[in-house]
């Protein structure tokens, strides 16, 4: 359990830099502090906790990220 919780870690912090944008830098910190909210209250330890802030971080990103996409696009 605990090589998986590293691994999904360093997956996702691999994953968070690819967007830099505000929208995606934005949306990392918001989807980790809910999915780590989120991963505690489900798995009711740390380990819930660390996968719930990673996963929550990646998704975060790519939606900030793709925010970041559409406004370039619509203003550029």
């Amino acid at each position: 359990m605990k090589t998986l919780v590293i691994t999904l870690m360093c997956t996702s912090l691999t994953f968070s830099s690819c967007s830099n944008g505000p929208a995606a830098r934005r949306g990392t910190v918001i989807g980790a502090v809910g999915g780590g909210v989120a991963g505690g209250l489900i798995g009711r330890d740390l380990g819930g906790v660390a996968v719930g802030a990673g996963l929550g971080a990646l998704a975060g990103n790519m939606i900030g990220g793709a925010r970041d996409r559409r406004h370039y696009r619509y203003y550029h």
